[in-house]
């Protein structure tokens, strides 16, 4: 279980608080969505999450299975299984896309005392995982995320946590700059990795992403709080009526 109780962070080196008292817990075998405004801190704390520089928690905790994510280096946290799915994917020339799977995935089974795949087990895991996201051997052989549509980042996004097959999935606005095609096979990946043993996280601006990856519960953010839970029908009131509400309780407790 994911545990995240009064967590307040802000960035490194500024003062304001971007996330003011965040407490949320996120079952095994549980869909949590995250929607909110511009600047409410979602991304944050998908960040704050996966252990990425720049910010400093200065209150609360996080704890995943028990454990202290916080006190975690990000390889750490990785091989305890926490996955981020960026907004925007990084482009880095130079390092094919096999050569870059192959290597966080015998990373992350070295540290859990797992044997390495060997080149043809690797290959035909790849491949099996590619296919179900419409990623053709063409783009395998490319380095990660060069030349590829947003699509194709985000195809490239799931398949990398198909393949590394976390336990903890955040996946922050995995939706942005999709059509609705590719939102299709995107929702369909997500959804196959669904189980009892793995929570994911879903953060989101917009209620369509969660007509396929369908939550168990939704949680409005707002000025760095959680302002409101409830279920799926949440986000289908959110489309209709929009943010205004929240912001508007997030001023007058500011």
């Amino acid at each position: 279980m994911l545990e995240i109780r009064n967590l307040r962070v802000k960035l490194a080196e500024e003062d304001k608080l971007i996330l003011s008292g965040i407490s949320l817990e996120v079952p095994k075998g549980q869909v949590h969505a995250i929607m909110g405004p511009n600047g409410s801190g979602k991304s944050t704390l998908a960040y704050v999450l996966a252990g990425r520089e720049g910010y400093e928690v200065i209150g609360g905790e996080v704890l995943w299975n028990g454990e202290d994510l916080l006190a975690m280096e990000p390889d750490e946290r990785a091989a305890k299984g926490v996955f981020l799915a960026f907004q925007y994917p990084m482009e880095i020339p130079g390092v094919a896309t096999m050569t870059f799977l192959r290597t966080a995935l015998n990373a992350v089974r070295r540290s859990r005392g797992q044997a390495e795949l060997t080149t043809p087990q690797f290959m035909k895991h790849v491949r099996e995982e590619a296919l179900g996201l419409a990623i053709a051997d063409e783009i395998l052989k490319r380095p990660l995320n060069v030349g590829f549509s947003g699509g194709e980042k985000k195809r490239m996004e799931i398949l990398q946590m198909a393949v590394l097959a976390p336990t903890l999935c955040v996946l922050d606005e995995t939706d942005s700059g999709l059509d609705i095609d590719a939102v299709r096979i995107v929702s369909a990946g997500v959804n196959k990795l669904r189980s009892q043993d793995r929570a994911m996280l879903v953060i989101t601006h917009y209620q369509r992403l969660l007509n396929y990856i369908v939550p168990d519960k939704v949680h409005v953010m707002a000025d760095g709080k959680i302002r409101k839970t409830g279920g799926k029908e949440l986000a289908l009131e959110l489309e209709k009526s929009g943010y205004a509400e929240f912001k508007s309780k997030a001023l007058e407790s500011a």
